[in-house]
């Protein structure tokens, strides 16, 4: 079995350290969107010790330990309610009066590995001028086992950029950062490794919920027409490219035996062991075979009502008025003034 990444020290002495062996001439913010996360904030904070000159967590009023955890560390809350992950973002940008050189997306359930933390110092202590856009690379970890192959990694992803200069993709799935005018780099050494301590129940239960709002992305996208892939980079842009103009064309019923073959026997992915087999089962097929399976379902609803699909999902409530759409397309929804939470 491959060893997990390490994680960052939970003794803040120790976690400072590296701060003090290069000494960083650029600032950074840090965003974190949070409900109920109490398992993961604390992990995910330290990792940026040293690192994140500000700690902006965006709660959408959690009934845990969650804001308590975070205050704990230092960090900054502010509540909103939540309208989705790419409004939610967006909301954060627009509100909290980011002053750092840099902003950095970081998930609660992710953590900037040890390698990382050195390298995001070293960064951050000589950036190079022309660069708006870094991309680190993601691990995932599940069931306790690191995923290294099916073209899951190493998987280069845009989380820092240099602020204002990126906004957020508003879609309800699958959202990327977008920046005014692209020169990124990809940052060497380390992972940003993404490990959910939560039960492979819930996993599955947060994918049920993904597969539909992939669906609705779907019907969405169709009505309006989006190019949207024009606006990404690097893996992103390749990736939309390929769900979009190749995985979209292929029959209905055949297209998540496609992915997983590819992901498990082109990408090698039975070397992920055990883990990694359910992993690119559960993730390539069952996930894909359970959008296509709600979409078809969706069209038989809309067949008997004589509707198309998008007329069925709006008679439902399932989207916004038109002003609501535009309002939730640029980030702005939001609830309770979006609150600094009580202390």
């Amino acid at each position: 079995m491959d060893r997990l990444p390490r994680q960052p020290s939970a003794d803040p002495e120790t976690a400072r350290k590296i701060s003090k062996g290069t000494p960083m001439t650029e600032t950074l913010t840090a965003l974190i969107l949070t409900f109920n996360e109490e398992k993961h904030i604390e992990r995910c904070i330290r990792s940026l010790d040293g690192i994140a000159e500000r700690v902006c967590v965006i709660d959408s009023y959690s009934t845990d330990r969650t804001v308590e955890i975070a205050k704990s560390l230092g960090a900054e809350i502010v509540q909103n309610a939540w309208h989705g992950h790419a409004a939610q973002f967006q909301w954060g940008l627009n509100t909290l009066g980011i002053c750092s050189d840099w902003t950095l997306r970081i998930d609660a359930d992710e953590y900037l590995d040890e390698e990382l933390r050195e390298s995001m110092s070293a960064w951050l202590a000589a950036p190079q001028s022309t660069i708006n856009g870094v991309y680190l690379r993601r691990q995932i970890v599940f069931l306790e086992q690191p995923i290294l192959h099916g073209f899951f990694y190493p998987l280069n992803i845009l989380r820092l950029w240099r602020s204002g200069e990126g906004r957020m993709e508003q879609r309800r799935m699958d959202e990327h950062v977008i920046l005014k005018s692209p020169n990124t780099t990809v940052l060497k050494g380390g992972d940003l490794v993404d490990h959910n301590l939560n039960d492979l129940s819930w996993w599955i239960a947060k994918h049920n919920t993904y597969a539909t709002l992939e669906m609705i992305s779907r019907v969405e996208a169709r009505h309006i027409k989006e190019a949207s892939e024009e606006v990404l980079t690097g893996q992103a842009a390749r990736k939309r490219w390929l769900k979009e103009q190749v995985y979209a064309r292929l029959p209905a019923t055949l297209r998540a035996s496609f992915y997983f073959a590819y992901r498990y026997v082109i990408g090698r992915g039975f070397l992920d062991g055990k883990a990694g087999f359910f992993f690119h089962f559960l993730q390539a097929y069952w996930y894909r075979t359970l959008v296509e399976a709600k979409y078809f379902e969706l069209q038989q609803r809309a067949k008997t009502a004589g509707l198309t699909p998008y007329a069925m999902l709006q008679k439902e409530g399932v989207f916004p008025s038109e002003n609501e759409a535009a309002v939730y397309r640029e980030g702005k929804m939001e609830g309770k003034n979006g609150e600094t939470a009580p202390s």
